[in-house]
């Protein structure tokens, strides 16, 4: 249960990584502070949901489709989630498709950086907490 409450997390952390990226390098790309953790988790559960719907469609109808996935779920979600709330506006085609670019790059490499250094401290300081008990 613990192991899937720090996937989740790092997973909105990691697209929340993201979604800033794209909201500070592009101009019209824009988030509602007041609204930014109901972005995140929205684009988030979006990208939860589509991710494996893609990967059947494309397993079965559209192979060439597999090295792509996740730049497709994340294009996907950026335009579902800018159609659902209004505190997020992705400010035109050319913003969606740099925008898609920037949160899939953000979000991989907090993926990869976050369990590894963020997670594993805090694994370590509760091994060590449970030593000394």
């Amino acid at each position: 249960m613990v192991k899937l409450a720090l996937s989740a997390a790092a997973y909105l952390i990691a697209n929340a990584v993201g979604l800033l990226l794209a909201a500070v390098l592009l101009a019209g790309f824009e988030i509602d502070p007041l609204s930014f953790v109901i972005v995140v988790v929205a684009f988030s559960i979006i990208q939860a949901v589509l991710g494996p719907m893609i990967t059947k469609i494309s397993l079965k109808q559209l192979p060439q489709l597999m090295g792509g996935v996740a730049l497709v779920t994340v294009s996907i979600g950026l335009l579902i989630t800018d159609l659902l709330l209004a505190g997020m506006s992705i400010g035109g085609v050319a913003n969606w498709l740099a925008a898609t670019l920037l949160v899939w790059l953000g979000s991989l490499i907090a993926t990869i950086l976050i369990p590894v250094y963020v997670f594993k401290q805090l694994a370590e300081e509760a091994k060590s907490k449970k030593k000394t008990a």
